[in-house]
């Protein structure tokens, strides 16, 4: 036994212990908010460490999310090119430190600087609910009880866009451009059935939770986005995808007329049935998509429709069910 206890101790000595490779503090999925003076928005940030650096990608306040068009560390920093300099604009640049599980720093774009502060996103990984409810109308067809406009969008930063949302003929009609409308009620997981008509050239969404946009758009084919110089095109920005995040493997199954979801949402684990059919099933939302009311992702939030665009969209026969107790 002395003879081994010695063996063990050389061999110790001749071979020590490697290091350990620690992870980026920066590494995983966050949950942003920016502020200045009193403007809030939400985004959102996910890093992921491959060949030994960080790939990093960010949602920004609208649109959809992109690769960071640079990374680098700078002593304990993360510095992150949210959008490279061009002729139109200044880059703008996040300058982010991690401690105990929380992001904070600023964003700066020119003379503009925001403070950023971000938590670690949740996993949100529950099974389904055993039951679910009867579906219980969210729309009653004759007036507007049960929903209330609002200003999301940085358009609303010069003044509040006006409200054109009517109930007419037992549908809820945008007549033009201005406010979005959310739901007064918050909810969990559901299950929602919306039918809608999206006239030529108009774009709408419908936000679960007010956190992750269903595209609305007509159903003709969308022409083709150029690719920026950073990035290759993102493909799931088209109608039915959960934009910028995720969608269907080929084309979705467009009508000329009345399209049809009927969307389940449990934690962040969604299904889009479009006009019947199943586009994805079970497909992980990894964060917040653009236009988001809050980066609150473990919160309940409403059901939400965009009518900052041009006006034209209608829906009707709205109804959610949530998980039977």
């Amino acid at each position: 036994m002395k003879q081994l206890a010695i063996a063990l101790l050389v061999a110790a000595t001749l071979n020590p212990a490697q290091p350990q490779k620690t992870a980026s503090p920066f590494a995983g999925r966050w949950d942003v908010t920016l502020t200045r003076g009193n403007d809030v928005f939400p985004s959102w940030m996910e890093a992921v460490e491959r060949d030994g650096s960080l790939q990093v990608r960010v949602q920004g306040r609208t649109g959809n999310v992109n690769p960071a068009a640079a990374v680098r560390m700078q002593g304990g920093k993360l510095l992150v090119t949210v959008v490279a300099a061009s002729a139109a604009r200044p880059e703008l640049v996040w300058d982010l430190s991690a401690a105990r599980g929380k992001l904070l720093g600023t964003q700066k774009q020119g003379d503009a600087e925001w403070q950023l502060a971000g938590v670690r996103a949740p996993v949100l990984k529950r099974p389904a609910p055993a039951a679910w409810s009867d579906p219980e109308p969210l729309f009653n067809g004759r007036d507007l009880s049960g929903w209330e406009p609002i200003n999301n969008t940085p358009d609303t930063m010069a003044g509040p866009l006006t409200s054109h949302w009517i109930a007419k003929g037992g549908e809820l009609v945008n007549e033009a451009r201005g406010s979005n409308l959310r739901t007064t009620r918050t909810f969990d997981d559901f299950r929602l059935h919306v039918e809608w008509l999206c006239p030529p050239d108009e774009n709408s969404g419908v936000y679960l939770r007010g956190r992750y946009e269903v595209q609305v758009a007509p159903p003709a084919p969308e022409r083709p986005r150029p690719a920026a110089a950073s990035h290759p095109p993102n493909p799931y920005l088209g109608v039915g995808c959960i934009y910028g995040m995720l969608g269907p493997a080929g084309p979705p199954p467009a009508r000329a007329d009345w399209q049809t979801f009927d969307i389940t949402l449990i934690g962040r684990w969604v299904t889009v049935v479009f006009n019947g059919v199943k586009t994805f099933d079970n497909g992980e939302i990894a964060g917040i998509t653009g236009g988001a009311l809050d980066s609150r992702e473990a919160e309940p939030g409403p059901i939400y429709f965009q009518g900052d665009h041009r006006g034209g969209i209608r829906y009707r026969n709205i109804a959610i069910s949530v998980p039977r107790r």
